[in-house]
C-alpha cells in the first residue's frame, strides 16, 4: 500500500532546524575554575581548540549531540508521534525553516498549557533553543503527496502515518520529507541518528501565552515580536 506513495526519493544534504526547550541565559561553566575572568577566557579558548567541530559529534560535542540529536532515539524517551507509535523506535523531527518549527512546537506547548492551566488569565512563558543540524541522507520525498493522501497531514489521527513510518524504517529508509500538518512548511522525520551531525545554535525564542486567550506571541529578541500564532488554527 505504501510502496507507490514512497517511490520518490531525494538526496538531501543540508540543514534541518530543530526547536527544543532551552534557556536564553546560559550559565558560565568555567567560573568555578578561578576568580579571575581572564582565566575563564583562557579555559574557554582551550576547550574550543580541544573540541573543534568534527563529523564525530558524539565524541567532540557530547552535550549538543545528546540533547539535540540522540535524545529522540533513546528508548527511555520514545513516545507516540506522527510517524511512530512510541513502542519500537523513536523519531527525530526537524524543519526546513524556523517558522515551521514554531507552528509545530506552539501546538504541542499549547496542548500542555491547556492540560495544566486552562482558563487561567495570566501570561505563561516558555523558552526555546533553535539549532541547525546537518542532515545527509536519501529521504523518502512525500512533499505534495498530501493531495492524494490527506492522512499525511491529518490533525486528528496518526494511525496512517505511524504505519507509514514503521514501513519506511523497517525497509531501511533513514527518514522522510513531508508537508507540516500545522503550516505550509516542510518537516523531516528521521529514523537514524547517524545521518545527523554538526549542531549549531541559530537563535533562542521566547513563547508567551495567556491560556484564557487565543494567542501565542513569539519573541526572537527579548521584547520584540517575531511571530504571533493563534493556537485555534493549529488543531
Amino acid at each position: 500500500m505504501f510502496d507507490s506513495l514512497c517511490e520518490a526519493r531525494v538526496a538531501f544534504d543540508g540543514d534541518l532546524v530543530r526547536n527544543i526547550k532551552g534557556i536564553r541565559t546560559s550559565q558560565d561553566l568555567f567560573d568555578d575554575l578561578s576568580a579571575n575572568p581572564a582565566d575563564w577566557a583562557v579555559a574557554i579558548a582551550l576547550e574550543g581548540e580541544a573540541n573543534a567541530p568534527t563529523h564525530a559529534a558524539l565524541v567532540t560535542r557530547p552535550f549538543d549531540y545528546g540533547s539535540v540529536i540522540t535524545y529522540s532515539f533513546d528508548p527511555s524517551h520514545w513516545s507516540a508521534t506522527r510517524f511512530s507509535d512510541g513502542r519500537r523506535f523513536g523519531v527525530w523531527y526537524g524543519s526546513l525553516d524556523v517558522e515551521t518549527t514554531v507552528y509545530e512546537t506552539v501546538y504541542h506547548w499549547h496542548r500542555f498549557l491547556m492540560d495544566s492551566y486552562a482558563g487561567e488569565d495570566r501570561v505563561i512563558t516558555g523558552e526555546r533553543r533553535v539549532c541547525d543540524v546537518r542532515g545527509e541522507a536519501t529521504l523518502a520525498d512525500l512533499r505534495g503527496r498530501e493531495a492524494d493522501s490527506p492522512e499525511l497531514v491529518s490533525r486528528t489521527s496518526y494511525v496512517f502515518t505511524q504505519r507509514l513510518g514503521a514501513h519506511l524504517r523497517d525497509g531501511g529508509a533513514p527518514g522522510l520529507l513531508v508537508r507540516s500538518a500545522r503550516s505550509d512548511g516542510i518537516n523531516a522525520a528521521v529514523f537514524s541518528a547517524e545521518v545527523l551531525s554538526n549542531v549549531r545554535d541559530r537563535c533562542y525564542l521566547t513563547y508567551r501565552c495567556n491560556p484564557a486567550k487565543d494567542s501565542v506571541v513569539v519573541e526572537r529578541q527579548a521584547g520584540r515580536r517575531f511571530m504571533e500564532v493563534m493556537p485555534s488554527g493549529l488543531y
